[in-house]
């Protein structure tokens, strides 16, 4: 099932108003009156004085009715809710976007990862990596970097998806002891990704699913954080070579359609990267590194 489709002036409406719900009076300053507040955090009322802005204004841009605030109105809202650097700069990306939107929602990406990257994922060995497309489907990767998340393997190929598989999959919380941790910053990623691309199928489709199918996305999904708070070291839980810490390197690939690179890497020498080793050795000389786009010959010997 997929959501309901949002241009991006809901999307910075929505943005607007899960800052303000989780903003509070006493860390914007005020005092709060006597007596039970009926709205969690801020009021509009208090936000658009805090902001400088009539609340007339400020309500139709919490409504979604006006696309266009100034980028003194944008600096003026980030202080009141007390955005960091990052948050203000996706605020300042949404505005931009609704007062120039496009009805047409772009295709997705392509899948296709080039030939010279399949390489340098072999090359890389034993060191697991793979390359995820901007919505994390796996597009490519060495056995390693397939055989670290236990269990994704199992799924079809088209299937496989990073945020899908960390509430999904019922190895990822055994998989990891930070999961609770993990989901947050990966949610923060994709609610990142997709304010700017509201209609793309790539992030509508996998978004639905996970509304649909795990209700710790959906309370992760509407506190609308957009920062990650992504850790150099990761530990894993593995069935198969048992506990390892690993360092995660991560960066855009130049020239790809959105597409990343990961890799995690131990020290030599260390217990950590003797179970990287013994990891990459236990995968079959399979189809493990085939293109995503041929037939698993595996698969059609069973």
């Amino acid at each position: 099932m997929a959501p309901e489709q949002h241009t991006v002036g809901d999307e910075l409406a929505r943005f607007l108003r899960a800052r303000r719900t989780q903003t509070s009076p006493e860390s914007a300053g005020l005092t709060a009156g006597p007596g039970v507040r009926r709205t969690p955090g801020l009021r509009r009322e208090e936000l658009a004085t805090l902001a400088g802005v009539s609340i007339d204004y400020y309500t139709r841009l919490e409504r979604g009715k006006e696309t266009r605030p100034s980028p003194g109105v944008v600096d003026a809202l980030a202080r009141a809710l007390q955005l960091d650097d990052d948050e203000h700069d996706h605020l300042r990306e949404l505005a931009a976007r609704a007062a120039r939107y496009a009805p047409e929602p772009p295709p997705p990406p392509s899948r296709t990862v080039r030939p010279h990257l399949k390489l340098l994922l072999d090359t890389m060995r034993p060191s697991p990596a793979y390359i995820l497309s901007r919505s994390m489907d796996v597009l490519a990767w060495n056995p390693g970097g397939l055989a670290l998340y236990a269990g994704l393997s199992d799924w079809p190929v088209m299937q496989r998806n990073l945020a899908r598989y960390l509430f999904l999959h019922p190895t990822a919380r055994e998989l990891f002891p930070d999961w609770a941790n993990l989901v947050r910053s990966c949610v923060a990623r994709l609610r990142a990704e997709a304010g700017t691309n509201p209609d793309a199928p790539d992030f509508t489709n996998l978004v639905g699913e996970l509304l649909l199918k795990s209700p710790d996305f959906a309370k992760l999904w509407e506190r609308y954080e957009v920062v990650g708070r992504k850790k150099v070291k990761k530990t894993f839980h593995h069935p198969t070579v048992g506990v390892l810490t690993l360092s995660g390197h991560s960066m855009h690939l130049d020239g790809t359609p959105g597409q990343r690179l990961s890799a995690y890497t131990a020290e030599p020498g260390t217990p950590d990267h003797d179970a990287m080793v013994v990891l990459d050795m236990s995968v079959e000389p399979t189809d493990l590194t085939r293109p995503p786009s041929e037939p698993s010959a595996r698969r059609e010997m069973r």
